[in-house]
């Protein structure tokens, strides 16, 4: 939805698992030399600035990525010592002021034989991600839905993909459109690797989303989620995230098992903080 800006939570605990995952799957893809299609459906503006008055309304990156920043990189898993040394590259003079979004993580670990597809259809962040990587090699991004352009991106020439699908979320309609635009997706190319996001919120959808992600999925998946705070007496709040993977990599099971326990203690906000890793592998 148009009227949701990610300026607001940039950095904050769901980026966090997000960012992590994805930088696994970004060298995963990468042990081959063939090249890859990166697709981001709901790309962003790319990079966000912590000390701008939208992320210090609420601070949500002080309980992420805040969290994470004055760590040292050698008592880390070593999953969460890369993103923070790519989160540390954007802001080289120690203080933590740039949170880098997805586009930017993806192009930063592009291959000259790779491609970036992003989409993005709110003006203000398609701008914002033109001026930040419109002239970047292998790189192209257009204003439009991302769900309806992910039809085109598929099957890539290489034969080999990589989409996130991370849409806000707002408006309920986003759950059933990323299980159509998935299973849409997997007609056309099945042999993809495939990672949704979705949020830990009262609204209703998400499980319902998981169960029938699952479903399409019989090459495997691999489902990773972390509960991390309370809703407000209102019963609103990001309580935690998930993100289930199609197609993962053989690898990403055992990382996670030492990565979501140790996340769950850096990064709780109650004493009932936990994490859920499941994986069905064919």
């Amino acid at each position: 939805m148009l009227a949701y800006r990610h300026a607001f939570h940039a950095g904050n605990h769901a980026d966090v698992l997000k960012h992590v995952v994805l930088l696994q799957l970004l060298r995963h893809m990468a042990l081959k030399d063939k090249g890859v299609r990166i697709v981001d459906v709901h790309a962003g503006a790319g990079r966000y600035a912590l000390d701008a008055p939208q992320a210090l309304k609420k601070g949500e990156f002080r309980q992420g990525i805040g969290r994470l920043w004055p760590l040292e990189l050698a008592g880390l898993p070593e999953p969460v010592a890369h993103y923070l040394q790519q989160v540390r590259a954007l802001n080289p003079d120690g203080a933590l002021r740039s949170y880098p979004g997805s586009p930017l993580l993806a192009a930063r670990a592009l291959r000259p034989q790779d491609q970036l597809r992003l989409f993005e259809l709110h003006p203000s962040d398609h701008q914002a991600l033109h001026a930040l990587l419109g002239a970047a090699r292998g790189v192209q991004l257009q204003r439009a839905d991302g769900f309806a352009a992910l039809k085109a991106q598929l099957p890539p020439p290489t034969r080999r993909a990589l989409v996130l699908l991370d849409p806000s979320y707002e408006g309920h309609a986003d759950y059933a459109r990323v299980q159509q635009a998935l299973g849409d997706a997997l007609r056309r190319f099945a042999d993809g690797v495939y990672m949704v996001w979705y949020p830990l919120v009262t609204k209703p959808g998400g499980a319902a989303l998981v169960q029938g992600l699952k479903a399409l999925a019989p090459g495997g998946w691999l489902h990773a989620r972390l509960s991390l705070q309370q809703p407000d007496a209102q019963g609103f709040g990001l309580a935690g995230s998930g993100v289930l993977v199609i197609n993962p990599p053989h690898t990403l099971h055992a990382q996670l098992q030492t990565v979501l326990p140790w996340l769950v203690q850096a990064l709780r906000q109650h004493d009932g903080a936990q994490h859920l890793l499941q994986q069905h592998a064919v």
